[in-house]
């Protein structure tokens, strides 16, 4: 119960938590909760599972086979990246995630005709950030370039 309140409390301080896109990573993550085990759990421990230090990296091996839990980690960071193009540009952005059985595979998101993302992934077992902060980044680049070709190419993101 100590653990919960202290988790709660950092959730409370920490300004990472009270921007859009960690908020959007929760709402995915416990969309993709079909069990309902994330309920009544804080923030932080919801959203641990993304974070992959240099300890947790050295615990798995090099090679390996991505579970459910992973694959499902890495659709709800595309789709969090999705909600905020389309909340940001107003048109539908749609994330595809195609991976093989190996972890190798490409996310794309699309808005109307357009892609504005396009990403290769590698080593999906090995999905996670350093920290919470450095997947905001990596997420705040990647929807900046997708406003940017949106901007650039409006008449066919329309269509």
């Amino acid at each position: 119960m100590t653990v919960t309140l202290t988790l709660a409390a950092e959730a409370a301080s920490d300004p990472i938590y009270q921007t859009d896109f960690i908020k959007e990573m929760l709402r995915q993550t416990r969309a993709l909760d079909s069990y309902g085990q994330w309920d009544g759990k804080p923030m932080p421990e919801i959203l641990d599972s993304y974070v992959l230090t240099r300890e947790r990296k050295r615990e798995i091996p090099v090679i390996g086979d991505p579970d459910d839990q992973i694959i499902a980690r890495v659709k709800a960071f595309h789709n969090a990246i999705a909600v905020l193009i389309e909340k940001e540009c107003g048109l539908m952005a749609v994330p595809f995630v195609q991976l093989t059985h190996e972890g190798f595979g490409r996310a794309l998101i699309v808005v109307g005709k357009l892609v504005v993302m396009d990403r290769t992934l590698r080593d999906v077992h090995r999905f996670g950030f350093e920290s919470l902060s450095k997947m905001k980044s990596e997420a705040d680049k990647y929807l900046a370039v997708a406003l940017e070709i949106i901007g650039k190419h409006g008449d066919v993101a329309g269509m």
